[in-house]
């Protein structure tokens, strides 16, 4: 396993992954392995030759220096001196941005040996498509090409978003994903899906996500895929409340990725617990109605959602 990598560019899920692919393989190595997770900001000069300094407890360790591009001239030169002689029991992770901005320290690191992870923005439509198929064939599914630019149309750009949807339709179909599978999940305006009118409903934006709800329904999108976005969104809040510690170091424990993480601690700051279980009855209870307990789907999504916002009012 290679002692020191630096993980490239501004895509986030594309940086959080690579980033957890590492930690993932150090503890497959040592199921005991410590993940100490640094940004500039919080580190002094000397932290990192505490850290990396022989343990007597033996153990492995991974660190990792998030926006490695904002050191400091005295932090950057301690960090390079190390990259060029790094300790064999410790894996060294450096996530920079890319860029100008500490383009100097990124070639100092690479080369002294480093090996660089490229995670670029994906800005053309023909990369979304390729990352839509390859994230469909990562979860042991299979889509053909007219499907999955359906699925791209009615998901949109966000890749977040489209990781989702994919899990979801694999999980939904048996991973045999078709036209018809991507019309009856998927159909309607790109901007918006389940996740839209969840997370407005969960931030307490009433009105708004009302809207978007009607709007998914009026162009076809499933109202029980709307709902397990909504039980999703509630679910997460419920997995982060009382959670303390870095996105990172809670990602394996919650088992959810470090940026959803971070996404639903800032939503979750404006609930209680008790709103929180009243929300899970809600969306528990909205399941049933939407898989035919209702005479209405579309009425109990209505009502969902304000419920959920005003258990999140509550106190």
């Amino acid at each position: 396993m290679d002692l020191v990598t630096v993980v490239v560019g501004d895509e986030e899920l594309l940086v959080e992954r690579a980033v957890g692919e590492i930690v993932g393989e150090a503890r497959r190595r040592e199921p005991d392995t410590e993940v100490v997770d640094l940004v500039p900001s919080g580190m002094e000069l000397g932290r990192l030759q505490e850290l990396t300094s022989p343990s007597l407890f033996g153990g492995g360790k991974v660190i990792v220096v998030r926006a490695a591009q904002d050191l400091g001239k005295d932090l950057a030169a301690e960090v390079t001196g190390y990259v060029k002689s790094p300790a064999d029991d410790i894996v060294f992770v450096l996530v920079h941005a890319g860029g100008v901005k500490g383009k100097a320290l990124l070639e100092a690191w690479t080369k002294a040996g480093a090996r660089k992870i490229t995670c670029p923005k994906v800005t053309k439509a023909g990369e979304r498509l390729d990352f839509l198929r390859a994230e469909i064939r990562r979860l042991g599914g299979s889509i053909g090409a007219t499907a999955a630019q359906q699925l791209l149309d009615a998901v949109g750009t966000d890749l977040r978003e489209i990781a989702a949807a994919c899990s979801q339709l694999v999980s939904d179909t048996g991973g045999k994903i078709n036209d018809a599978a991507v019309a009856r999940y998927h159909r309607g305006r790109a901007e918006v899906s389940g996740f839209t009118v969840a997370d407005a409903a969960v931030e307490g934006r009433l009105g708004e996500a009302l809207e978007q709800l009607r709007w998914a329904l009026d162009t076809g999108v499933a109202a029980v895929l709307v709902n397990s976005a909504l039980a999703q969104g509630v679910r997460g809040l419920a997995k982060v409340n009382g959670a303390r510690g870095k996105s990172f170091a809670l990602a394996k424990e919650l088992g959810m990725p470090p940026w959803k993480i971070e996404r639903l601690q800032r939503q979750v700051r404006g609930w209680s617990p008790d709103g929180i279980a009243r929300a899970l009855i809600v969306v528990a209870e909205t399941d049933a109605a939407v898989k035919g307990g209702a005479a209405d789907p579309a009425y109990a999504l209505e009502r969902a959602v304000q419920e959920i916002v005003a258990a999140r009012a509550a106190r």
